[in-house]
């Protein structure tokens, strides 16, 4: 029987269960006939390893995700500066539901991998060797509670009891220790600008970059549309202006069906996730032949997407239905978003101003 693999990404111990497990192994296909002849623990049994691989069967390698890692490499591999350089960072910047974390979490997780098989799991002076760290703000996240932060992920004893500057020192003499290379700081759009506290926290991100020698990957939401990355900023915010300078924005867009190129993303998308489906009656070609619809409902985001897949499978197998197809699919409610959006997307593809069939399948 298969049960959840429950760890936080916040702690040393869980980041090195999610580089160092190994992939699930893919449940058995079965038929009807077959599962009709297990017990009822046993189908029982079947049925939650199934829920378990369509919750958690693998990142699907999209060109969103490939050009991401792609500029991070980039920009990691021409960070290999001696200490007393100034390292830029990246920021992934996107709208909700576009795969910035798991982006940046897989990035981190292959980061983490060559450079313990490259220098090993211990350091030239006996630690442990840590190649990356990550955190995620919150929304009242202060100067000392961001340095708390550094010092849980590595564990360190003092950091229920030190104050915000020993705290620094700690999480500094972490880093240096355990010759960690990349920090992942998700969710910085909870820094408030307007407030003493964000702009504390602000200012120690630059302080961070300065005096670690670390590669920064930031994630948050609708960064340029707060003005991140404006240029010019004065009084308060010059401070932001300043570490701007240092931060490469990278993007991540929906998938969209105004171009031959992004039609085919779509459907490439849709075949490879259909290929992981582990449904009785589910034949290839049964999701493709809804590439449409799944847009309607998803507006392209692929993590709506994938609650849609995730939630259908749940409820093909509860129903027995045991193929994902648009009854199914239609008995699924998603966010708010996608739902809201969904009419306009429906009269456009029944209007022929969207279409999911590119230029030579035409």
């Amino acid at each position: 029987m298969s049960t959840p693999r429950l760890f936080s990404l916040s702690r040393k111990e869980g980041w090195n269960q999610y580089v160092n497990t190994p992939p699930r192994q893919r449940p058995e296909k079965l038929t009807l006939a077959q599962i009709a002849a297990l017990s009822e623990d046993a189908r029982e049994d079947y049925n939650n390893l199934r829920h378990d691989w369509h919750a958690n069967f693998g990142i699907i390698q999209t060109p969103q995700l490939a050009a991401i890692h792609g500029e991070l490499d980039q920009i990691v591999a021409s960070n290999q500066q001696d200490g007393d350089r100034i390292r830029s960072a990246a920021v992934i910047d996107a709208l909700p539901g576009l795969g910035k974390t798991t982006i940046a979490n897989q990035y981190g997780r292959t980061y983490d991998r060559q450079q313990r098989r490259r220098l090993g799991p211990v350091t030239d002076e006996g630690h442990e060797r840590v190649p990356v760290f990550r955190v995620g703000l919150t929304s009242n996240t202060t100067l000392r509670t961001l340095n708390r932060m550094i010092c849980e992920f590595y564990g360190h004893p003092a950091r229920d009891r030190a104050n915000a500057a020993a705290l620094a020192s700690h999480a500094l003499d972490c880093v240096l220790s355990c010759e960690t290379r990349l920090g992942i700081i998700d969710d910085i759009h909870f820094i408030d600008l307007d407030r003493k506290d964000g702009l504390a926290v602000s200012n120690h991100l630059k302080w961070l970059a300065n005096e670690l020698p670390v590669t920064f990957i930031y994630v948050g939401v609708g960064l340029a549309e707060r003005r991140f990355f404006a240029d010019g900023l004065t009084g308060k915010n010059t401070i932001l202006a300043q570490t701007a300078r240092r931060w490469t924005r990278l993007g991540v867009d929906p998938f969209h069906l105004t171009s031959d190129q992004g039609r085919q993303h779509w459907r490439k998308l849709i075949k490879a996730t259909e290929r992981q489906l582990v449904l009785a009656e589910h034949r290839p070609g049964m999701l493709t032949d809804l590439a449409g619809y799944l847009f309607e409902r998803t507006s392209g985001h692929i993590g709506s997407y994938f609650t849609l897949l995730m939630r259908g499978c749940y409820r093909a197998i509860r129903t027995e239905t045991e193929a994902l197809n648009r009854d199914v699919l239609d008995q699924v409610r998603l966010d708010e978003a996608s739902e809201q959006a969904r009419q306009q997307l429906a009269a456009a593809l029944t209007r022929g101003t969207l279409s999911t069939e590119t230029e030579a399948a035409s």
